[in-house]
């Protein structure tokens, strides 16, 4: 293929996915001001729901202004030929084609970051500060984004380094070591997670002795479950959204609570939230997704391995030079369509996930408490109750609040 109608088509692909993305958002944001639906209408006040719509239309502009930001710097980018000029700079330090692609991939990666910073900053100390979400301090702010940056270097540095690695030793067969590799990773990352990475960010404790954990241990017993492993989390040292969340499995399962769930819901809605839960576990949805990701991993490896050595890939990046680094942005970029489609799959998956754990819910615990709980969260994360039905399939890992009250209420 002529390397300049390539270099046309990824323009092409960027600016139509920005597109797409910018008429998404547009159709969810004329939906702010609908009418809340009738099973909905306890959750807010009238000024409660104002506000609500202040901070959605707030988010919406914010969004908006981010991704313009985007997509023109990514343009400008392209059109002087920035590409080349960092990879001028990489082999500048180096001939070693290991060393080439981690300073490449470092340049552009920390350079998109530091350019991305001042938003993420006004997104958590004006936005979330105005609307009292916000519970990150600056020292706090500035250490999550080192520590972010150390793990970068740590871990992504050294898997791109052992698929570099990989490309050197077996060219167009390495996909199938990267595959094995980074499926091995990925069944250890969701085992040891929770033990291995959150400590870094934030404090986990055992849930103390009491009225809620002898109620867990009550369900748990009821429905034949070994629950060892509960945590409490504090998310409120960040935010006062809550959440909570089911990792690892086998012996290395934990289900764990931020404190702000256990601060805004009653005992018995607590235990409603853990019981989904505790369905994703026992209907296998965790291995399901697992087996799922190291599927289209090895999916997207192979179709890279076809593609990533041919010579107009980077000459479309102003690389006259077949290399792995410039032929890896070209294929992310051309692979996008396809990763959106896997996408849209993934999620209608884990929406229906979703409804099986809430199931589960229902019948081994109580919908009523589950209901109740789900209100509350979408409450105090001022939720939006109305999205667009486009916005919900391209964007929602689960149904709407609406969809699973309906849905508990069967």
């Amino acid at each position: 293929m002529n390397a300049q109608l390539l270099f046309y088509i990824l323009i092409g692909i960027i600016t139509i996915k920005f597109l797409f993305d910018t008429y998404v958002n547009a159709l969810n944001s004329k939906h702010f001001k609908d009418a809340i639906p009738e099973e909905l209408e306890d959750i807010y006040t009238a000024k409660e729901y104002l506000k609500s719509q202040e901070y959605k239309r707030i988010n919406y502009k914010f969004s908006l202004l981010s991704s313009i930001f985007s997509i023109t710097t990514t343009l400008l980018f392209f059109a002087f030929e920035g590409f080349a000029f960092v990879d001028e700079i990489a082999k500048g330090f180096s001939s070693n084609t290991i060393i080439i692609t981690l300073i490449f991939f470092g340049i552009i990666v920390f350079a998109s970051d530091i350019l991305a910073l001042p938003f993420s900053y006004y997104n958590t100390f004006v936005i979330e500060e105005k609307f009292g979400f916000n519970k990150t301090s600056k020292k706090t702010f500035v250490l999550d984004k080192i520590k972010s940056w150390l793990m970068l270097i740590v871990i992504g540095g050294g898997i791109l380094a052992l698929i570099t690695w990989f490309y050197q030793l077996t060219t167009t067969n390495f996909w199938l070591y990267t595959w094995i590799f980074i499926s091995f990773f990925t069944v250890f990352i969701n085992l040891f997670y929770s033990k291995l990475i959150v400590p870094l960010f934030n404090k986990q404790t055992l849930l103390e002795d009491g009225e809620l954990k002898t109620t867990i241990e009550n369900f748990a017993a009821k429905i034949g479950f070994q629950i060892n492993n509960i945590f409490v989390i504090d998310g409120s040292k960040r935010s006062t959204k809550a959440n909570a969340y089911f990792s690892g499995f086998g012996s290395q399962k934990r289900i764990t609570l931020f404190d702000t769930l256990i601060n805004d819901l009653e005992t018995n809605e607590i235990v409603a939230v853990l019981a989904h839960e505790v369905g994703h576990y026992k209907k296998k949805h965790i291995i399901y997704n697992l087996l799922l990701s190291i599927i289209l991993t090895g999916f997207t490896l192979f179709i890279l391995s076809l593609l990533v050595g041919n010579l107009a890939l980077s000459q479309a990046l102003g690389v006259e030079t077949t290399s792995f680094h410039i032929g890896l942005i070209a294929f992310a970029i051309l692979y996008s369509p396809i990763s959106e489609i896997t996408s849209l799959f993934m999620n209608a998956l884990s929406r229906r996930f979703e409804y099986q754990a809430d199931d589960y819910a229902k019948e081994n615990f109580e919908a009523k408490a589950l209901i109740s709980s789900l209100k509350k969260l979408s409450k105090n994360s001022l939720s939006n109750l109305t999205p667009h039905s486009l916005y919900v399939k391209v964007n929602y890992s689960h149904p709407t609040l609406l969809q699973r009250i309906i849905n508990l209420k069967k």
